[in-house]
């Protein structure tokens, strides 16, 4: 939780004594607590603070300096905005609490406190589902590829200013000594099924135009769409590691399943997502290449996208100190142990 007291010292280093900060409700397994900076009923900034403990300041730096790279380099994304000392992550620890409740406690990790642009826009789901009125929903999968493509495009030239602040790689996660340490033994055919994936993921290529500092939580929960223009902001960047650029693709394709799931006629909804992928690498492809040996493979990328989920639901539950539902995971762990 976050007391009164850091609120206000956050509003402090970043001037927003006069802004009205309205906390945002967060999604199940979110791991930061949000803020809505609004001046009458405009919002103007998102104040994120972040207590888990599971990061470094590291870390943090090198998401907001690749926020700010592409920002600054036309990528549309929501930038990140200076502290009154000029940092993108300003640091309270426990020595620096005011409550005495909360300095007591030396086992409380730091809080790390940014703030980012308001993303231009609303997201799919405050808008019943709906695109903006009058356009085909082609141009919003072409958007989509498209603003993707430019991230990837500005990615691929991205040099982090100290090496030491740099994300993690792929493989620094998802490695058989966190699974194995993570996911309990009754699940012994799921973990199997996992090595078997880590095993072929790698032998994927490694190059520059086929891996780096990607999203990796690329979806429409994580950008804002311009209704009158169909422009999308993207935000959320506190996922982005060193991965596979075609990770963040078979991400917009699992997502993009829901438009077809209640078609009955297996024929159509196939059709629906070539089109709707297609579609999408298009928009990409206006932006930056993408191997078709790397497409080809994109059943592959769809196994990595679900076993980042089936990962992310444990680690929920590990954090909050509950038991899985194993219906949070059963179509994605079927998936993999179909194959």
């Amino acid at each position: 939780m976050v007391f009164d007291h850091t609120l206000e010292h956050a509003k402090e280093l970043y001037s927003l004594q006069d802004f009205n900060c309205i906390e945002i409700s967060g999604h199940e397994g979110g791991r930061n607590q949000l803020y809505a900076c609004m001046k009458g009923d405009e919002k103007k900034f998102v104040l994120r603070v972040s207590s888990l403990g599971d990061r470094t300041e590291r870390d943090y730096l090198a998401e907001t300096e690749f926020v700010h790279y592409l920002a600054e380099n036309g990528a549309s994304v929501a930038d990140v905005i200076p502290s009154v000392n000029g940092k993108f992550v300003e640091v309270v620890s426990a020595d620096d609490a005011s409550d005495a409740r909360e300095a007591c406690d030396s086992s409380i990790a730091p809080v790390f406190i940014s703030l980012f642009e308001y993303a231009k826009g609303m997201l799919l789901c405050d808008n019943g589902y709906r695109y903006r009125d009058g356009a085909p929903l082609e141009e919003y999968f072409y958007n989509t590829g498209k603003t993707l493509g430019k991230i990837h495009a500005l990615s691929k030239r991205f040099t982090p200013a100290n090496p030491n602040c740099r994300r993690s790689s792929y493989f620094d996660k998802f490695n058989m000594d966190y699974i194995e340490s993570l996911i309990p033994d009754e699940y012994d055919d799921l973990k199997n099924a996992i090595a078997a994936r880590l095993d072929e993921f790698k032998k994927l290529p490694t190059d520059t135009e086929s891996f780096g500092l990607v999203h990796f939580d690329y979806s429409d929960g994580n950008y804002h769409i311009d209704m009158k223009t169909g422009g999308i902001t993207v935000f959320d960047f506190d996922n982005c590691m060193y991965c596979w650029y075609m990770f963040d693709l078979a991400n917009l394709w699992t997502h993009g399943e829901g438009w077809c799931r209640y078609e009955p006629d297996v024929a159509k909804r196939d059709a629906f997502m070539k089109h709707y992928f297609d579609t999408i690498l298009e928009g990409y492809r206006s932006e930056t290449p993408v191997a078709e040996s790397l497409v080809e493979k994109l059943p592959l990328f769809i196994d990595m996208v679900l076993i980042e989920n089936i990962v992310d639901e444990f680690e929920c539950c590990a954090r909050e100190g509950e038991e899985l539902d194993y219906e949070d995971i059963e179509g994605a762990a079927e998936w993999l142990l179909k194959k």
